[in-house]
């Protein structure tokens, strides 16, 4: 376990070079529409209210055209990166010149559950995708030409890590992991990263076969439905994170009076937004000056509380990627 919190800070400053050194004199690619697909972490009214704001913001980014005389400082005078440690400034390229391009407009679509989002990657019907860590490597897999982009720094630890929990209630009798034998658990999804892969990883780490030795094993879909099965009854315990958690909590329905933390896992690098390989490099590098120039105020659409965008690449998911080998998840075409 602690395999997966290596890597996930200290490295960021290194990734910044692929703003920074390429040259381009690209003219404008007729794209119009963007087409992004969202994992359902949240409620569907939920994801729907972060979208607009994010939507509106990316069209007016893209709207406004990059100064072709002097190339764009997206390395320097982020202030809100910079005290992460995430992004050094004073790094620019003298001979970068990077239209704008003609993206005019962002299509988000939300998937019904982690495989469909995974299967429009393999199929090229998507340009960018909000993806679980584990949906991310499960998407490679199968073939899908993506690549990481950037990913959320989270607003309490200010860093771009996440933790998984398991959440039951305040007067539950159980109290520890292998109290949880025999009883009945909600995961998110086979593809979710903190609602199954560190969960699972962990039960086999005390002995316990998650597919043998609980009661019920119930597959939410999302980690709002994974806590609402907890608060109606359905479960004794439910796979979530604790970002997801605490966003539950505003809803009034579970609080820290009538529900607990069971068991938090170490640090999990943060969920990648991805971006095809078939896109033009200087669409690329416009949504990442997008993303980290990104104000305060617009919310992850993940469900997690942040406050800003580093940038990521695919090494950093290398330790989830051993994680899942270890406990031996297959593709999720044979699962």
């Amino acid at each position: 376990m602690v395999l997966v919190g290596t890597g996930c800070t200290g490295k960021v400053a290194g990734h910044s070079q692929t703003l920074a050194d390429s040259t381009s004199t690209s003219s404008k690619y007729r794209l119009s529409t963007l087409k992004i697909g969202v994992l359902p972490t949240q409620t569907l009214t939920e994801q729907e209210q972060m979208i607009k704001p994010l939507k509106e913001y990316l069209e007016r980014s893209f709207g406004q055209r990059i100064d072709n005389e002097s190339p764009p400082n997206i390395l320097g005078g982020q202030g809100r990166q910079e005290r992460q440690g995430g992004i050094p400034s004073g790094r620019t390229s003298g001979t970068q010149r990077v239209q704008s391009m003609s993206v005019t407009s962002f299509d988000f679509q939300i998937a019904k559950d982690y495989e469909e989002i995974i299967d429009w990657l393999v199929k090229g019907k998507l340009d960018m995708a909000y993806l679980s860590p584990l949906a991310y490597l499960e998407a490679v897999d199968r073939g899908a030409k993506v690549e990481p982009l950037v990913a959320a720094i989270d607003i309490d630890t200010r860093q771009p890590w996440y933790r998984a929990c398991i959440i039951v209630k305040q007067d539950s009798p159980i109290k520890t992991l292998k109290d949880l034998k025999g009883r009945r658990i909600a995961f998110v999804d086979k593809s979710s990263t903190s609602g199954y892969l560190m969960p699972v990883a962990t039960f086999n780490q005390i002995g316990i076969d998650s597919q043998q030795d609980f009661a019920q094993v119930l597959y939410a879909g999302s980690h709002s439905k994974s806590l609402a099965a907890l608060e109606d009854g359905i479960v004794d315990a439910a796979a979530t994170n604790v970002s997801s958690y605490l966003k539950r909590q505003k809803s009034g329905k579970l609080t820290p009076e009538n529900s607990r933390v069971l068991w938090e896992s170490a640090p999990i690098p943060n969920s990648p937004i991805v971006v095809s390989q078939k896109l033009p490099p200087e669409v690329i590098l416009e949504l990442k000056q997008a993303f980290i120039s990104s104000p305060d105020g617009i919310e992850d659409i993940m469900g997690i509380e942040s406050t800003g965008y580093t940038l990521v690449i695919p090494s950093d998911y290398a330790p989830i990627q051993r994680l899942r080998k270890n406990i031996k998840l297959s593709s999720i075409t044979s699962q």
